[in-house]
């Protein structure tokens, strides 16, 4: 028999759900299975899990034809498990690295009926809060298993499913299940302890409790909040079921029950002002309800008078005293925030007229018909921008289209375009009363989501390199970052536009917050799906390059945290293996020209098109591309032409800077680690063998379904016409 099934339930998870498979499966310890259950989740959540069931023997993947709730959805997994043990695991959350072989160590030795495990709780600013073990077993439990009349501390501990491990016969022969609903955990976990023969207790952090900065239920404002009190009933019905053998353990389950509605009311997030006296008139019947005759150990201080409160209903009485503590915390938090705020005034002073000047200008009625245009910080008429601009030129003529650009880049700006420069009076009035706002990056700080503005997010590639909230756990390749600042920013999104699932997957993760995404492909692609035989020829005319030649395009990413690295590459020593009809360009990254001091510089067959405008012309115009980590081989792949991977640095960049996954595993093509194997991929024709080939289709496949030359048209129908997805 399998030792541990895990059930994993996925809604609405799909930018998490593959860090909780792969810290399952890649444990130090193999007698598992996972049972991933897709409640017929909106995004992409169950096609992760039918990925890694496709590929692994150990995941059985479950979809449901309707959408019935985190615990219906979890007692589905549990028909299906055969372990000797379940593990309900969130498919947002993950587990501590190697932890399994302790747990695992543990269940054999011990064979407890329920196994309580250590979390901390993983904030989304990357930080972490310790659990109550501590507090709860000032003194570790050991290995020895008890009954929970003997540590009735135990309720104490957070009563979540996938904090505890539960045997499943147990289960069975208990009849046990998860009642629909919100709070579902409640009717599970204290049941389980109270009827558990042999609990144990393991104080080993094992889970990474996910603190989502949104799309939590307990960031949800809603009347649901009150389905906490129909849980508690089932608590209480299995109490009175069961009788003598847990009448001793009522009151401490009482006491807890009185806490955790006090928690729920107490947090602002959740029950909206108008509901809250409601809620409070409902505790007070449970507490009348469900008191124990004999009492209960009341605690003392403050928390005992909001218990003495809610047992006479005063409800004015217990709002009064929230107000005056949240007045307390407000004037303890202005006293905190005073000196930030002092400094940062002092940043603004010298430009704090065209501010002014900005903030009356959104006192002004929005232009209906405006929308502002901006890529790259400025640079000019680039990216996803640029496409979204001329397909609403054709298709919604009717809208005003104005770039921003730097005062240096305006002669690179197309004939006709409108533009205004950075900067300038008519800059902060175009961004005060535009309708739309359409980005590849983020507008700066001072700019400010108008009701009735549609902000329109492009990015400007499929991120392998971890990005936004994810990057705080690589510090090396986020010096300097303000990620408080970076989700102000996200805020603002209305639109996020994706190019594929896998990257509609990673921004949910990175960039959380309640956009919606448009997942229809990159505009900017659409030129290379629709470019014509004589297009290409023209592109390689204007460069310069031959019918004949054979072209590659080398074009590596930006090292934050190697700002002066660069791989090494030899042109001369490439050129030679390609031959006489060899021509190579060399693009770097648009983070080394932002001073805008880099030149077009010709060496013989080598040319340096840094500067160049349009990097779908290189594009069109390169016979092969060499890149290590930049978001280029999605969008060259789309012309499906050879692709290879030139990483010298890879294991020193995944360690110091993060991916989302290894290219060099799972390539377009080839793969070179040194030079050397660079020059002998072309020397030896892998770049065009059949395994690269293989592999650049498998690469399409995933990535590139959705470039079919008519995402600009799709992102315009839906944000500039209002038409249905």
């Amino acid at each position: 028999m399998t030792l541990i099934s895990f059930v994993v339930p996925a809604f609405r998870v799909q930018g998490y759900l593959r860090e909780c498979l792969d810290s399952i499966l890649g444990q130090p310890f193999g007698d598992l299975e996972v049972i991933g259950v897709d409640d017929a989740s909106p995004d992409a959540g169950g096609d992760i899990l039918d990925e890694y069931a496709a590929r692994d023997p150990r995941v059985t993947a479950l979809r449901l034809s309707r959408n019935v709730g985190l615990g219906p959805a979890r007692n589905a997994g549990l028909d299906r498990a055969t372990g000797e043990y379940v593990w309900f695991v969130d498919g947002d959350d993950w587990l501590a690295p190697d932890c399994l072989p302790e747990v695992a160590d543990r269940l054999r030795t011990t064979r407890p009926d329920v196994l309580v495990v250590d979390h901390v709780r993983t904030h989304w600013n990357d930080t972490a809060t310790r659990s109550a073990m501590t507090e709860v077993f000032p003194e570790p439990p050991g290995e020895a298993t008890f009954r929970l009349r003997e540590r009735p501390e135990t309720l104490h501990l957070l009563h979540t499913a996938w904090n505890r491990l539960v045997r499943r016969e147990f289960l069975v022969e208990l009849g046990l299940r998860f009642a629909p609903g919100w709070y579902e955990d409640v009717s599970f976990t204290y049941p389980v302890l109270l009827a558990a023969e042999r609990i144990g207790v393991l104080d080993r952090v094992c889970v990474n409790y996910r603190q989502r900065r949104a799309g939590a239920i307990t960031r949800t404002r809603g009347d649901r909040h009150f389905e906490v009190f129909a849980q508690w009933h089932r608590v209480f019905q299995l109490l009175d079921r069961w009788g003598p053998a847990v009448a001793e353990l009522r009151p401490a389950v009482f006491e807890r029950m009185v806490w955790h509605q006090l928690t729920v009311l107490g947090n602002g997030e959740r029950i909206a002002p108008a509901l809250r006296p409601a809620f409070f008139a409902q505790m007070t019947a449970d507490y009348r309800r469900f008191r124990p005759p004999e009492g209960y150990p009341a605690p003392g201080g403050l928390e005992g008078l909001k218990h003495r409160l809610v047992a006479a209903g005063r409800w004015r009485t217990f709002s009064a005293l929230r107000a005056a503590n949240l007045a307390r915390a407000t004037a303890r938090s202005t006293t905190r925030r005073a000196l930030p705020v002092a400094r940062r005034t002092a940043r603004l002073t010298r430009d704090a007229v065209l501010r002014e000047y900005y903030r009356a200008e959104l006192r002004r009625p929005i232009d209906e018909t405006l929308a502002v245009y901006a890529a790259y910080w400025y640079r000019g008429y680039a990216c996803n921008p640029a496409a979204v601009h001329a397909a609403a030129r054709r298709l919604a003529p009717q809208v005003r289209g104005v770039w921003i650009v730097r005062r240096d880049r305006v002669e690179t700006l197309p004939p006709g375009t409108e533009y205004v420069v950075a900067g300038t009076r008519a800059y902060y009035r175009a961004l005060a009363r535009a309708r739309w706002l359409v980005n590849n990056v983020n507008f700066p700080d001072f700019v400010r989501k108008r009701p009735g503005s549609v902000h329109l997010q492009t990015h400007h590639g499929t991120p392998v390199k971890v990005m936004g909230l994810d990057q705080q756990r690589f510090p090396l390749g986020a010096v300097g970052m303000d990620f408080a600042g970076l989700l102000r920013r996200v805020d603002r999104w209305d639109y996020s536009v994706t190019s594929n699932s896998f990257s509609t997957q990673m921004w949910d993760r990175a960039y959380p917050a309640s956009y919606t995404t448009l997942e229809v492909g990159y505009p900017r692609n659409d030129r290379l799906v629709t470019a014509t035989a004589e297009e290409v020829l023209a592109v390689r005319d204007r460069l310069g390059l031959g019918p004949d030649e054979r072209v590659v395009l080398y074009a590596p990413t930006h090292r934050e945290h190697l700002p002066r690295y660069r791989p090494p590459f030899h042109p001369e020593q490439l050129l030679d293996v390609l031959g006489p009809s060899g021509r190579l360009l060399i693009r770097s990254h648009y983070f080394h020209d932002r001073d805008g001091r880099a030149r077009r510089r010709t060496r013989g067959r080598a040319v340096d098109v840094s500067d160049h405008g349009s990097v779908e012309d290189l594009y069109l115009a390169a016979d092969v591309l060499v890149t290590d980590y930049s978001s280029a081989m999605f969008d060259y792949a789309v012309l499906d032409r050879p692709i290879v991977v030139y990483a010298p640095d890879r294991d020193a960049y995944l360690l110091a800077r993060g991916v989302y996954f290894d290219v060099t595993a799972e390539p377009p093509g080839a793969v070179a680690l040194t030079f050397p194997e660079l020059l002998e991929v072309f020397r030896s024709g892998a770049v065009t063998g059949a395994d690269a080939q293989q592999a650049r289709q498998r690469f399409r496949a995933r990535f590139c379904a959705l470039d079919d030359g008519h995402a600009a048209d799709r992102v315009v129908r839906r944000v500039f016409l209002g038409e249905p997805a």
